[in-house]
């Protein structure tokens, strides 16, 4: 399945349309294939990349890998809630949690293919 991708968004298509789950062991795979690397180094630069998102977002910082996606950090506040076997209150404490928001060629490509955008009528 992997032998097909030319690109990034190749991947998201493929994706999209056969519906399999895409693993960091079919990212290093392809990786390895197609740039000629033992799975090991392919491995390591996969790693290395994972820890670099996670990092930055651990800082606080916004990750953005134009035009596919986007992450952020965002603060929740403290919140009360129930505990849903007793029905007692409980307070729910702040917490940071990462955002994903699809970048262009993400929804695109969910959408099938170039969306045409509409012109506004005057």
């Amino acid at each position: 399945m992997l032998s097909k991708l030319r690109s990034c968004s190749d991947a998201v298509r493929l994706l999209l349309v056969e519906g399999p789950t895409l693993t960091k062991a079919d990212l290093i795979d392809s990786l390895a294939t197609e740039r000629e690397l033992s799975k090991r180094e392919a491995g390591e630069i996969v790693d290395h990349i994972l820890t670099m998102i996670a990092t930055s977002l651990q800082q606080g910082e916004k990750v953005q890998l134009i035009p596919y996606w986007s992450f952020d950090v965002r603060e929740r506040k403290k919140r009360e809630g129930r505990n849903p076997q007793t029905g007692e209150k409980i307070m729910i404490p702040a917490r940071r949690v990462v955002a994903f928001t699809a970048g262009k060629a993400l929804r695109d490509a969910l959408a099938g293919g170039k969306r045409k955008r509409k012109r506004a009528t005057k």
